[in-house]
């Protein structure tokens, strides 16, 4: 089974950038679904961003514009591009993996804190 393993959070101003990865332990071009989750303290875990194999992706709204998620699969890596951090995107980030109906996978986890 694929294992998922999270870099790049850190600390950051507000306004800032990060770019977070997520390294499977073996190969991600036959897994549809990637994505990027976030839970903050006392707030329940919510998607921010996913990516499918054929490369469509979708954005929590309030990230759009500012995060771009992408999948290098030679690398077996996902990736999440983080512009214009808000303190509101503050929170741990795990990455998800959905090989097939009904098993996902979770990284985890990777914690972003941004300084107002």
């Amino acid at each position: 089974q694929v294992q998922l393993v999270e870099s790049g959070g850190g600390l950051v101003q507000a306004g800032g950038s990060l770019r977070l990865s997520c390294a499977a332990s073996g190969s991600i071009f036959s897994i549809n679904f990637m994505g990027w989750y976030r839970q903050a303290p006392g707030k329940q875990r919510e998607l921010v961003a996913a990516i499918t194999s054929g490369g469509s992706t979708n954005y929590a709204d309030s990230v759009k514009g500012r995060f771009t998620i992408s999948r290098d699969n030679a690398k077996n890596t996902v990736y999440l591009q983080m512009n214009s951090l808000k303190p509101e995107d503050a929170a741990v980030y795990y990455c998800n993996a959905r090989p097939r109906k009904y098993l996902e996978i979770w990284g985890q986890g990777t914690r972003v804190t941004v300084s107002s």
